[in-house]
């Protein structure tokens, strides 16, 4: 073994040490760099489909549970690989995150989400809600929420059918520049949200500092509602408390024909899942509106 491979190696060991905490130390052992290489491959897979564009947006819709009627979308990122995969956010977002490239991407959503929010407002008159998720990484450098509002200016849709949800924990954080985004977001109009209430510290101070319009419960207490008390009864506890407090609630993770309708009971106002349809491209999704405005007209199941 020479010099540069045992410098390599002992780096490898020293990254692993202080990921074990302080006054730690690690040995080398080859598995170590097994681990670093499944981690680079994906990152340079990564890096390279940020420069060919190889990511898109697919939309998936919310119905308005007391209507059924279609309000709005989620825009959801998806990496169209060379081999045509189609790869979901969960399989590729962790090393996004670990190697910095979260912020190109994360700087490509909402701007791509603005655009066809434009589109559609111009081409079909839709007034749809778009809602956009953003990462604290987002948040980092202080220049987030000027830069939603240029990609507004440029792009001209209306700024009340933009909604960005903001994770709890990072609104936790309640760093100044966090702060200063959301108040200059809300004095133009843009909706804001909380995403997964429920998942962590969940607290009903931040609906009442941040005056914020929506709360998507954690899909856990989505799929766990018909049949367990305990959830139900939860639920329909921060329900009745965040009314108080002006927001709406969405259900994300919607599956089951018969769950509409309890959750609609527990007092939920939308809903989103793949009973009513799965993420899809823009295109697909204005076929997937004929299709389901039809069976409402009719009374089928869409």
């Amino acid at each position: 073994m020479n010099a540069d491979t045992s410098l390599q190696n002992a780096g490898i060991a020293h990254r692993a040490s202080k990921r074990l905490g302080p006054l730690r130390y690690s040995f080398f052992e080859p598995s170590m760099n097994d681990r670093l290489m499944h981690h680079l491959h994906p990152r340079e897979a990564l890096r390279k489909a940020i420069a060919n564009q190889e990511f898109e947006l697919h939309y998936q819709p919310r119905i308005d549970l007391g209507a059924s009627k279609f309000i709005g979308v989620e825009a959801l990122p998806r990496w169209r690989r060379n081999d045509d995969e189609l790869v979901c956010p969960h399989e590729f977002i962790r090393v996004a995150e670990d190697s910095g490239l979260i912020v190109p991407i994360g700087q490509w959503v909402p701007r791509e989400a603005i655009r066809q929010s434009a589109e559609w407002q111009r081409r079909n008159g839709w007034t749809l809600m778009m809602a956009v998720n953003l990462s604290a990484v987002q948040f980092r450098g202080g220049g987030l929420g000027q830069e939603v509002l240029s990609l507004l200016a440029e792009q001209k849709p209306n700024p009340a059918s933009l909604e960005l949800e903001l994770t709890e924990s990072l609104l936790l954080e309640a760093e100044s520049d966090i702060l200063d985004a959301i108040a200059l977001w809300k004095s133009r109009g843009i909706k804001i949200s909380i995403d997964d209430f429920g998942a962590g510290g969940s607290s009903l101070v931040y609906i009442k500092r941040f005056q914020i319009g929506k709360i998507k419960l954690d899909q856990s207490f989505v799929s766990n509602v018909p049949t367990h008390e305990v959830d139900r009864v939860i639920v329909q506890s921060i329900i009745r408390m965040a009314r108080d407090l002006n927001p709406r609630t969405i259900a994300e993770g919607v599956k089951d024909a018969g769950l509409p309708e309890l959750l609609l009971s527990m007092g939920y106002d939308q809903a989103r899942g793949y009973l009513y349809a799965r993420p899809m491209s823009a295109n697909e999704l204005e076929t997937w509106f004929k299709q389901y405005s039809s069976s409402q007209r009719t009374g089928s199941v869409p």
